[in-house]
């Protein structure tokens, strides 16, 4: 677990009125956001003073908006580690993965219509205008589906969902401010669902739009335009919070470009995967060093997966059979992560009334979901290993 703090001048004192708060959570696909969950159960045991059901604002990428939806309407991290990552609890609150296997037969019958007119121009173009047969041949990429699975089922889960006693779809329902970003695909323009102008759209629409992962959703039409994954135009808008005044904003991106060996040896989805991981990344430490300059009075917490998390490296991005096994790991190097900085990240929480509970931080036998006993030698192992990344980083200190 790899974090940073925003750079910032001497020490200020306490403001007087009560701290504005935000989270930011950036997409990752279901390893993103099991990485996600895992990682906020940390949080929301060892920060006193903070509920991650009642903060101020919530801006939330892909994956990363379907937690802050949930968040924003009052289900706290243990709630959905119960239901995303143990499939246990409230029958409505179950997430099945299910849901993201339906084929988009509507978008294959869209364009298996337009198939004979695609055909006939290609046709014309081969036989009256002597085109090369590629050149000839390109009005049938037409015909080839925006996405292969549906995402419908995700509002209409999400709908009910949020429909229940003391939820809402509406944004405007809601105590806190979210904020769902996705991308309008003609334009190339980010979207801030939940914004004025925007903020009609149901929530659990504005979810599914945030995730429609090209290639894999067809984009979703809102208002007569039509949208797709939010990370397409920037990696965790954070600047959306930041904007509107924030004291601190805690921030969460579960993809980071791994630096260990055999990632060529992996083939060409190794090379893809980490290619994508390594343009991601890049583009979160600039806006970092933008946030921090160009907001010197709010305090910025970043906490992401170390570059050499071998467990994170060898999961299946869009994989949901190990979701145990990789949510108690980001639960552990969380923790982790928190005693390791203990010292100066209590000093940075302080000044908005968190407390760094060190004392939980330090519980042996602490742990987020029962793994297989086939699993205790690596989750001992991974204890081991925070205990020595946390005397490195005290003896680095000294």
């Amino acid at each position: 677990m790899t974090g940073r703090l925003a750079p910032r001048g001497a020490p200020r004192q306490a403001p007087r009125r009560a701290p504005r708060i935000a989270l930011a959570l950036a997409g990752g696909g279901p390893l993103g956001a099991i990485w996600e969950i895992g990682a906020l159960c940390a949080l929301a045991e060892a920060l006193e003073g903070v509920e991650f059901t009642r903060l101020d604002h919530y801006v939330g990428v892909s994956a990363g908006g379907f937690i802050a939806a949930g968040l924003a309407n009052g289900i706290a991290p243990r709630a959905m580690c119960a239901g995303f990552i143990e499939n246990r609890g409230d029958a409505q609150d179950v997430f099945d993965p299910a849901w993201l296997t339906e084929p988009a037969w509507g978008e294959y019958l869209r364009r298996a219509a337009r198939l004979p007119w695609l055909a006939a121009a290609s046709a014309w173009r081969a036989g009256v205008r002597r085109e090369p047969l590629l050149h000839a041949l390109e009005p049938l990429a037409a015909a080839l589906p925006a996405g292969l699975f549906s995402s419908a089922e995700i509002d209409r889960r999400l709908a009910r969902v949020f429909a229940r006693p003391g939820r809402s779809n509406d944004f405007r329902a809601l105590a806190g401010r979210l904020t769902l970003v996705a991308t309008e695909v003609d334009q190339g323009r980010a979207v801030a669902f939940g914004s004025p102008g925007w903020d009609h759209v149901p929530i659990s629409r504005a979810v599914q739009a945030t995730c429609a992962l090209p290639g894999l959703f067809p984009p979703v039409e809102i208002d007569g335009r039509f949208f797709v994954d939010g990370a397409l135009t920037k990696t965790l808008h954070a600047s959306v919070a930041l904007e509107a005044g924030m004291d601190l904003v805690l921030c969460l991106n579960p993809l980071v470009p791994f630096a260990l060996p055999g990632t060529a040896a992996g083939g060409l989805p190794s090379l893809l995967g980490q290619a994508i991981r390594t343009m991601i990344h890049s583009r979160l430490a600039l806006g970092m060093r933008h946030y921090a300059r160009a907001y010197p009075d709010t305090d910025i917490v970043l906490l992401e997966p170390e570059a050499d998390d071998a467990v994170l490296q060898q999961a299946h991005p869009f994989g949901y059979a190990q979701r145990r096994v990789l949510a108690e790991h980001a639960y552990r190097r969380t923790r982790a992560w928190l005693r390791a900085r203990a010292p100066a990240l209590s000093a940075t929480l302080a000044r908005h009334g968190i407390t760094l509970r060190t004392d939980i931080l330090n519980e042996p036998g602490r742990h987020l979901v029962a793994l297989p006993p086939s699993r205790r030698l690596a989750t001992a192992l991974d204890r081991l290993r925070g205990v020595l990344d946390e005397l490195d980083s005290t003896l680095q200190s000294a």
